[in-house]
């Protein structure tokens, strides 16, 4: 009989190791060329992996939360259905050997047993045949854990610990999510500055847009014009785009402007990338927001969506907060986070009190790059920008 080892395949070039997610076939199933085997996450994406075999499956290797390496064996696909059903045969042998008997007792005894949180296997029945009886299960508790000998059936128990506990295994993206905020807090100095825009400009400008995307179906938030006033800012600020190479020791400048965009997911926060910003149009970048976000949502991005990025954005405005501290995204030097716009009275230059639209941002940058004068010039000129978007802006509507 011909036996196949089917393999963890090199998904990209710079992809060496995956984690096992679902195992999409079971022993003894017959699978055709290119049916998904099983899911593999690499890098914050889904993949499935298809088979280069048709036939049974004999024998899976891995199971779910597994860390393998290009080259390990999954699985083993053979031509014949033989050794399968003789594997079920001896499965089933061992089930049969392996079966505990149930101990003898009545409903309400049982359930006097679960509400003392007694293993009726560890009480020595009394009655018929061995039936366990209401007094064994008080005697038990009696001698065992030396309570009072008279216990009402519906008397409320002491909780243990644990029945409050619940235990989630840190496994798909949030694993990946813990090793990557993990390596960014050893590797980078962290390092804060904290400013404030008057955004009052930009919402008007965005209540005029809005007539436009909406009959493009296109939900236009703040973000875009953000995106666009950071690449300008970039541009004037070269070291806040770059990544950090420490085994070379090297700062890396970028000369493109792709922007990754956190991304809140039921899995977790991803951050798919916005690719040359500054050749786009505010409303080209709203349009890859929304697909990138829903892809994301979905399940559906492609490493090519993650990859590149020469700085990143985590925008909670939406859900509020006054501001944070982000995490950067390492081997990047910085991460820009930007908050709810509110309603504040400023004291213009005439001493007149008036209303605007404030947002704080959150930058967060490393130290060992930037230092903190650059910083707070950085956040200063994006300030301008975002305070005049009729200037920098609106010629790239």
């Amino acid at each position: 009989m011909a036996i196949k080892e089917f393999k963890m395949p090199e998904i990209a070039e710079s992809v060496h190791e995956g984690e096992i997610g679902k195992i999409l076939v079971k022993e003894g199933d017959y699978v055709k060329r290119e049916q998904p085997l099983l899911e593999v996450l690499t890098d914050k994406v889904n993949t499935e992996l298809p088979s280069p075999y048709e036939g049974y499956v004999i024998k899976i290797l891995v199971k779910e939360g597994d860390i393998v390496t290009v080259g390990t064996p999954l699985l083993i696909v053979g031509d014949s259905i033989n050794e399968t059903v003789e594997k079920k045969e001896i499965a089933l042998n061992d089930s049969e050997k392996l079966e505990v008997k149930r101990p003898l007792a009545a409903p309400a005894v049982r359930k006097l047993a679960r509400e003392l949180g007694i293993d009726l296997n560890l009480v020595r029945g009394t009655g018929p045949s061995g039936r366990i009886t209401r007094s064994d299960v008080l005697n038990y508790v009696s001698k065992k854990e030396e309570i009072v000998e008279k216990v009402e059936v519906k008397e409320v128990r002491e909780i243990r610990k644990e029945e409050l506990e619940e235990v989630i295994p840190i496994r798909g993206i949030r694993r990946k999510i813990a090793e990557h905020l993990r390596l960014s807090k050893d590797r980078a100095v962290h390092t804060l500055h904290v400013d404030e825009i008057d955004m009052t400009e930009v919402v008007k400008l965005r209540e005029k847009l809005k007539r436009i995307t909406e009959k493009q179906n296109i939900k236009l938030t703040y973000l875009p014009f953000i995106i666009k006033a950071v690449a300008t800012t970039l541009k004037k600020h070269p070291y806040f785009n770059a990544i950090v190479d420490d085994e070379k020791n090297e700062i890396v400048l970028k000369k493109y402007y792709n922007i990754g965009v956190a991304v809140d997911t039921p899995d977790g926060l991803i951050v798919p990338v916005v690719k040359n910003v500054d050749k786009k149009s505010i409303i080209e970048i709203a349009r890859e927001i929304q697909e990138l976000s829903e892809k994301a949502r979905e399940g559906k991005l492609t490493l090519e969506d993650l990859q590149d990025g020469t700085f990143s954005i985590t925008n909670v405005g939406s859900i509020g907060g006054l501001f944070a501290f982000p995490v950067i995204d390492y081997p990047r030097v910085a991460i820009l986070g930007t908050h709810k716009i509110r309603k504040v009275p400023i004291v213009n230059e005439k001493d007149e009190i008036v209303i605007r639209d404030i947002m704080y941002v959150s930058l967060s940058f490393d130290h060992r790059v930037v230092d903190g004068a650059e910083a707070a010039r950085f956040t200063r000129t994006l300030s301008t920008i975002l305070e005049n978007p009729d200037i920098f802006i609106l010629e790239a509507i």
